[in-house]
């Protein structure tokens, strides 16, 4: 028989998925904690991909959204002038959906809801440990106006074909980057697109303005985190590869927590770990 060897990219995703499995068992075996409870948030399994930025027309200036050093691919910008500790509420306005036209037909209106009301709590959880969230603008009230402006659910269909070819995960993982899209991800992943807007609650004057789109990473090993990040990243990105809104989520928790850090930074008080 001949013996069949792995070429150096099919023995690096290969070791990536051991180390992975054999932290996350660690853990478990150390802590006691099922393995779904050492996965992590899950934020870090979705990766900003600016080839797909939207420009839906809800917001009101695309040509100075520049790249941002604390945003993980976030594109904002802000007024000059803003003074970001004269505000200490913030109200999310009720959220908008704009979907492609071919997409129209393809996603239940009750998924929508659910996931606008997700991110709607997911922000409010973020934001509570630092600034009142109230239900009217008004004097020293941050508005945020979001539109999510393309949702894409994952082929669990395609997932599931996929796991079930014997290392049919090696030629995958390396698809993204062969596509164009963002390392560990494969053409079936998720897509989740944002618009942001943040508003004066007394004036309504425009203060900043944010874009970004995630595709979710079904291969999302992080190996510079340490065994069991590598593990967390690795498992929750998989796991979240065969539910049709998981990378979904997983973006509206990322968008969330780097929004409170990013209120944090700017008003100059400590957000919730």
């Amino acid at each position: 028989m001949q013996r069949k060897t792995m070429n150096p990219t099919a023995r690096r995703w290969a070791g990536a998925a051991l180390l992975a499995g054999a932290a996350l068992l660690a853990g478990c075996a150390s802590t006691g904690d099922s393995p779904s409870a050492l996965m992590g948030s899950g934020t870090g399994v979705t990766a900003s991909d600016p080839t797909r930025f939207t420009r839906s027309g809800f917001l009101s200036d695309y040509a100075q959204l520049k790249p941002t050093p604390w945003g993980e691919g976030l594109e904002c910008w802000r007024a000059a002038d803003l003074d970001a500790k004269k505000y200490d509420k913030v109200m999310i306005a009720r959220m908008t959906v704009t979907l492609k036209p071919d997409q129209q037909q393809g996603i239940d209106p009750t998924d929508l809801k659910a996931l606008t009301d997700y991110f709607n709590d997911s922000l409010v959880k973020a934001l509570k440990p630092q600034m009142q969230v109230v239900e009217t603008p008004g004097p020293g009230v941050v508005v945020m106006r979001i539109a999510l402006t393309n949702l894409v659910p994952t082929g669990v269909a395609e997932s599931v074909t996929g796991t079930l070819i014997p290392y049919a995960f090696i030629a995958e993982a390396g698809s993204g980057a062969a596509t164009g899209r963002p390392a560990g991800s494969t053409p079936y992943m998720g897509e989740t697109g944002m618009e942001m807007q943040f508003r004066d609650g007394a004036d309504s004057r425009i203060l900043a303005e944010c874009r970004d789109t995630e595709i979710g990473r079904k291969y999302a090993a992080n190996l510079d985190a340490g065994a069991v990040g590598a593990a967390q990243t690795w498992a929750s990105g998989y796991l979240n590869s065969f539910q049709s809104w998981s990378y979904a989520r997983n973006a509206f928790d990322k968008w969330s927590a780097l929004t409170a850090q990013r209120f944090a930074a700017l008003r100059g008080t400590k957000a919730a770990p």
